[in-house]
């Protein structure tokens, strides 16, 4: 066999030998059965995790249940309202003059006719002695002058003075007459004047803080008056509904129903007090479409105070005896509502469609799809699917609600 030999390059002899190639063919079946092979393990991989996954979403995905039941369902109007005393009344004097004493601790409950204030009477003392007076002197020349008209009509008999001068007398006594009921009137002005000087309370309620302290000079002009004095049993608490739920309520009001009012604080979590609706008023606000209404509240324990704000809930209808589940059973999806209803002897679930009713807190009655007695899913439902197995966390299967428990076999 020949091999071939480089050029001669002088007396050595330096022989070449030609590399070593694969074949392309056998490289590219490498690279082939290399990417078979990491497809394979990569799906074996997944088809592994999709079974863990599943296997533990079948065994332990914890729920937790209700049972479908019956129960009268209140339905009401939510609103927002401010609370108004029955009846509020500032406290102003009626006379001028300097304030003495002020004898009303403020904030304090009062009654209709406490005095709650003293005004100088000297001043209308003065004067109803000063009238009284006057009566006296006018009551005196009336006297004279009766006495001189009765003489005078009888030497006009005898014709001894002219009928003019009888006529003269007769007109000073009644101008005389006019004088005394003057002076009847001052009198009995100045009276009242010195009842007025006493500032007593009109109604019964709350006194607020005072306006004007003692000592200062006060006047009928004075707006703010001394103090405000509010009602607070009953009070009144007016709200404002829409004007779509005017006919429902309209209708309760036509038939001589007593509708209820609750009024909660602002977190809607306390309830405050519970009345009664009194009327509704006459127009439509048309700026806000609303209406309102003015409900009152007894309020023995004074839980309401005038211009609080309260969320107000108006009971309109009780739905007798209707089926309801908690609210967090209701699913919804692109095919519409539905709830996971539990088999009890499988403990799988299915999406069982139905149609909602109200919702009232968080109960929501249900018109079709469910029976009373059925186990619902109310948490848990994010990784729930139709014909997934749950389990209840610390229960057993003799626990759920309609479920009856095992017997325990005897030992003979």
């Amino acid at each position: 066999m020949n091999t071939p030999e480089s050029p001669d390059t002088g007396n050595k002899k330096v022989s070449v030998v030609p590399p070593k190639h694969k074949p392309i063919n056998q490289r590219i079946e490498f690279w082939l059965a290399l990417l078979v092979l990491i497809v394979v393990i990569g799906i074996f991989q997944y088809r592994n995790s999709a079974v863990n996954v599943g296997g533990r979403g079948k065994q332990q995905a914890p729920v937790v249940i209700a049972k479908v039941s019956t129960t009268d369902v209140p339905l009401y109007l939510n609103a927002l309202g401010s609370v108004t005393p029955a009846y509020s009344v500032t406290v102003r004097t009626q006379i001028n003059g300097q304030l003495m004493r002020v004898l009303f601790q403020e904030g304090q409950m009062v009654k209709a006719g406490d005095v709650l204030a003293e005004i100088d009477s000297r001043p209308y003392e003065a004067q109803l002695t000063q009238y009284e007076g006057q009566l006296a002197r006018d009551q005196a020349q009336l006297a004279n002058a009766r006495i001189d008209l009765e003489r005078y009509a009888k030497l006009w008999k005898q014709d001894s003075v002219s009928q003019q001068t009888l006529a003269t007398q007769q007109a000073l006594v009644k101008q005389l007459e006019g004088t005394i009921k003057v002076d009847e009137g001052l009198i009995q002005a100045t009276k009242i004047n010195l009842v007025y000087c006493r500032i007593t309370s009109p109604i019964d309620g709350r006194i607020g803080l005072r306006s004007v302290d003692p000592g200062n000079y006060v006047q009928t002009s004075d707006t703010n008056g001394i103090a405000v004095v509010n009602t607070l049993n009953p009070v009144t608490v007016i709200f404002s509904i829409a004007e779509d739920s005017i006919p429902e309520v309209m209708e309760k009001i036509r038939s001589g129903e007593t509708l209820v009012v609750e009024a909660y604080d602002r977190q809607q979590n306390k309830l405050l007090a519970t009345g009664k609706l009194l009327t509704i008023d006459n127009q439509i606000d048309s700026s806000t479409g609303t209406v309102r209404l003015k409900a009152q509240f007894d309020n023995d324990k004074n839980a309401l105070f005038p211009s609080q704000f309260v969320n107000i809930r108006l009971l309109v209808k009780t739905l007798r005896h209707a089926i309801v589940v908690p609210t967090a059973a209701i699913q919804n999806s692109a095919r519409g509502t539905f709830a996971y209803v539990l088999n009890q002897d499988t403990m799988t679930v299915k999406s069982t469609p139905v149609v909602v009713g109200v919702t009232a807190d968080d109960t929501t009655t249900i018109n079709s799809g469910l029976s009373v007695g059925q186990i619902v899913i109310t948490e848990g439902t994010d990784k729930l699917t139709d014909g997934a197995t749950v389990t209840l966390p610390g229960k057993t299967q003799a626990n759920i609600p309609g479920k009856p428990g095992r017997k325990r076999r005897s030992m003979a």
